[in-house]
């Protein structure tokens, strides 16, 4: 039986409400509650009272270790990540280097990543098949990227696009949407959200040569339609394939 249970939260946006019960009952439970700052921030008054430790960003390995340490001091602990932990978070790369800690458990909990609060959002941009393409580069070659781009405008998938821009990375959504114009028409239904379920958001419809020329910020979650995608009333809408009657209204002579 092992010794040490670390959980491994995924928080969602990071407003309570939308972080699901097993969750917030972790957190409740944990002596030590471990993230990125800003998350740590994130989880307001009702926490404070738990150790709190964070490690700056590009230092998630060391992250990952601080957990493991806290664990064999017999704390109970949690690490946080923002939406869902094992979508782009730490969930892989605690299970990597639990190898070297066979005596601490790990368990995960699942958060509403950005692709579902996204959605919900603007509509339903991912109602039939669709694919999650992260446009950041400090893991992933450009090259790997750039076929992941063609291969999902060849299969017609509905898109949701992370990290589209930073500081150093402010062309990349314009390359991602260059690349998709080589296969995907011009008045291609999209759309972006801004802060999802924090404050400030901010939801936007577009066509993909529109898409081409706005300026996103790291917080910023990209939809990109399928063939079947459109906007209607301002919403974002991939249909599924049900064959629906248009209602009209028989005005009659009394």
């Amino acid at each position: 039986m092992k010794k040490h249970k670390i959980y491994i939260i995924g928080m969602g946006p990071g407003r309570e409400s939308m972080m699901t019960g097993e969750a917030l009952q972790a957190l409740e439970q944990s002596d030590v509650i471990i993230g990125y700052t800003v998350y740590l921030n994130l989880l307001g008054e009702r926490f404070q009272g738990k150790k709190m430790l964070s490690t700056p960003m590009r230092q998630e390995k060391e992250r990952c270790e601080l957990c493991f340490t806290e664990a064999a001091k017999g704390k109970r602990v949690s690490l946080i990540c923002s939406g869902d932990a094992g979508i782009y978070g730490m969930a892989s790369l605690m299970y990597e280097i639990g190898k070297k800690h066979p005596e601490t458990e790990l368990v995960v909990l699942p958060g509403i990543t950005a692709a579902c609060s996204g959605a919900a959002v603007l509509g339903a941009p991912l109602n039939h098949d669709f694919c999650v393409i992260s446009l950041s580069d400090l893991l992933t070659p450009w090259e790997k990227i750039e076929k992941r781009l063609i291969a999902a405008a060849e299969g017609d998938f509905a898109i949701a696009i992370y990290n589209p821009s930073s500081h150093k990375r402010k062309d990349y959504l314009k390359r991602a949407c260059d690349i998709l114009l080589r296969f995907l028409e011009g008045e291609r239904a999209c759309g972006y959200v801004e802060n999802i379920g924090r404050e400030g958001t901010k939801a936007v419809t577009c066509t993909l040569k529109e898409l081409r020329d706005r300026e996103v910020n790291m917080f910023t979650t990209v939809f990109i339609g399928n063939a079947g995608s459109e906007i209607t009333d301002g919403r974002l809408i991939t249909k599924r394939g049900y064959q629906v009657e248009e209602h009209t209204d028989l005005c009659r002579d009394n």
